[in-house]
């Protein structure tokens, strides 16, 4: 069912509305996998070293899906995933090793971060890219970020899980790529996702944001934290404000969830209510933490506050927690 059926705010956020039936029911099937792969529209999204690998489409843009033959051929395998199926036909994810890309030596060509950026030998037609860039530059279609961020997340267990946690023996990919499995000691393996708490912590007409010196210059974004074992969502929120930044916090109301494949995680918005409100910051955690009003805050969504300040981008749900409280 399409995600434009569903009312709820998660149907909006970046790496949301994958449209893939995930074919859950015919991962142990080898044969039924193997008749998915040799379909003539099968389609492959390639990765290396963490990032998608995209082709030139017909219409002039970007396209991250290859023929399985094409993509084969663009470097040695590391791990390959059924990812689901469309009406289009079978989706199927493959990770690179990394000597399958090598940096772009020309003295023509600069990367953004300083570095030369990364190419696949022999392929100049091709171009290697972030997928925080893909998304936050919309060089794809949104659902196609969406299935990119599946195929990220579940690859990037792969490379992180490859032997046994239980005996230390090396494991096998099973399940067409959903589970590895242990051959010394039986042992299965699955994908896991790290649940975080995102929350906008409000008293009235103010809300905490934070800033971590990982952010870009003067932005600022709703406090987040990992779910720890034996935890609520809510308590996990309460733990978090009063650790980062000393606010105690009552009521909790969840807003939306969100994939979040950097590596693997699930942002759970909230929003909280303060019942305290002197800040004392965790310096170990935060740069910096104050109370905006939502002029403020509606003043950072349209980059125009007076100091310079910003919210985060589109892509992240942080952005519409604060447009859904600034909007009230």
């Amino acid at each position: 069912m399409p995600a434009s059926v569903f009312p709820e705010l998660a149907a909006n956020l970046g790496f949301t509305g994958n449209p893939l039936d995930r074919l859950s029911e015919k991962r142990d099937d080898a044969t039924a996998v193997a008749t998915l792969r040799a379909r003539p529209d099968a389609r492959c999204a390639v990765l290396v070293r963490d990032m998608p690998v995209l082709r030139p489409a017909d219409d002039g843009g970007l396209d991250c899906w290859f023929p399985l033959d094409e993509a084969v051929c663009l470097g040695a395998e590391r791990a390959f995933v059924l990812l689901g199926e469309l009406s289009e036909g079978p989706r199927f994810a493959l990770l690179l090793t990394d000597a399958s890309a090598e940096p772009d030596e020309r003295p023509d060509v600069a990367g953004t971060s300083g570095q030369p950026p990364l190419i696949v030998p022999g392929r100049e037609d091709l171009t290697i890219t972030d997928l925080r860039s893909i998304a936050s530059q919309r060089l794809l279609p949104r659902q196609d970020v969406a299935m990119l961020g599946q195929a990220k997340s579940i690859l990037h267990w792969h490379v992180r899980h490859g032997f046994c946690a239980h005996c230390g023996v090396p494991t096998r990919v099973g399940a067409a790529g959903w589970r590895r499995e242990c051959e010394a000691c039986k042992a299965q393996h699955f994908p896991r996702t790290d649940p975080v708490v995102i929350m906008l912590v409000t008293d009235g007409e103010r809300c905490l944001l934070g800033r971590s010196g990982r952010f870009g210059k003067g932005m600022y974004s709703a406090l987040a934290g990992f779910l720890e074992p034996g935890e609520t969502i809510e308590e996990a929120v309460r733990r978090e404000v009063r650790e980062e930044a000393g606010i105690l916090v009552g009521r909790v109301t969840y807003v939306a969830s969100q994939p979040w494949p950097f590596p693997s995680s699930l942002m759970i918005g909230c929003l909280g209510e303060a019942v305290s409100s002197e800040i004392t910051i965790d310096h170990t955690e935060l740069e910096d933490a104050r109370w905006f009003t939502r002029a403020e805050v509606a003043q950072m969504l349209e980059r125009a506050h007076p100091d310079g300040l910003s919210a985060p981008q589109p892509i992240a749900i942080a952005r519409h927690l604060l447009s859904h409280w600034a909007g009230d």
